[in-house]
């Protein structure tokens, strides 16, 4: 079966479906919460990356390598995953998270709705569009109406652009490789090893005193961070497997709302009312998704 026969295989997005992933949702938001609660962003990412790395390396002598079909979408999946790092970086200098976490994530989901549409021709009802864009426009709007555009916006906008379309590549070739690959584990675990030595090795390259000395003091940041980010994407990876592509991925990305109370509680940046309305509409999107 090809990628994209089984991208257009009938699938549903199940009650349980819907509460694991939005329990990586909550995975999700908290490893980026670890990154942007540290001192060093770069640093910390590269620690994220690198701990995934380490804590998948043993499990791989219990996971064989998925298929060779499955290996360009993986090879591809890293390279984008690379550059999503290097965004990401580049969105949480520029800005609060309360700014740019909402809109990479917002962003993203419309993309891949689009994208699996007329690339891979999947099909949506009309009701999981009407989710999809509450989702999105609730989780923008917690950026864009919540009181924190600043005269650096214009930068943040940018990067969270460019993180978010790399989202929405790495997203549909990750959905067709795991497909392709029959086996989500395996899958998972090979791309958490390989995807996170680049990243670390550049990082290492670029400023290796200062990786060395900042790996002594945080590691467990990266082991922690790295197992959140191995287990949120693997899950979304397999529910891609279950369900509509474009449907998971803006469930995912309720992890908006997760960011926002732990931004405001233990990084504490401002929840305003325009937050809370943002949040409704995220909700609203998820009863939306389900009919």
């Amino acid at each position: 079966m090809s990628p994209l026969t089984s991208l257009t295989s009938p699938m549903t997005l199940t009650p349980t479906i819907t509460v694991i992933v939005l329990f990586a949702a909550l995975l999700h938001a908290s490893w980026n919460a670890l990154i942007k609660s540290g001192r060093d962003v770069l640093m910390d990412t590269a620690l994220v990356a690198a701990g995934a790395t380490t804590v998948a390396a043993p499990l791989l002598l219990f996971f064989a390598p998925p298929p060779l079909a499955s290996w360009p979408y993986l090879l591809t999946s890293i390279v984008l995953h690379i550059g999503y790092y290097l965004t990401l970086v580049g969105t949480y200098r520029a800005g609060d998270m309360n700014l740019g976490y909402p809109l990479m994530r917002g962003i993203a989901p419309l993309l891949v709705a689009l994208i699996s549409v007329i690339v891979f021709h999947e099909s949506l009802s009309p009701a999981m569009w009407l989710g999809i864009a509450g989702i999105s426009g609730g989780i923008i709007s917690l950026s864009l109406l919540a009181g924190n555009l600043h005269s650096g916006v214009r930068k943040v906008m940018l990067f969270a652009f460019a993180n978010a379309s790399l989202i929405a590549m790495y997203t549909m070739v990750d959905a067709a490789g795991v497909r392709q690959a029959g086996n989500a584990p395996n899958y998972v675990l090979w791309m958490s090893f390989l995807e996170g030595m680049p990243f670390a090795a550049l990082v290492f390259w670029l400023r290796r005193r200062a990786f060395v000395a900042h790996a002594r003091l945080h590691w467990r940041r990266g082991i922690i961070g790295g197992t959140f980010s191995m287990l949120a994407y693997g899950i979304a990876l397999w529910a891609m497997t279950k369900a509509p592509t474009a449907a998971v991925a803006s469930l995912r990305e309720t992890s908006v709302i997760f960011a926002a109370f732990i931004s405001a509680f233990l990084l504490k940046e401002k929840l305003s009312f325009a937050r809370w309305l943002g949040a409704a509409m995220i909700l609203g999107g998820i009863v939306a998704l389900r009919q």
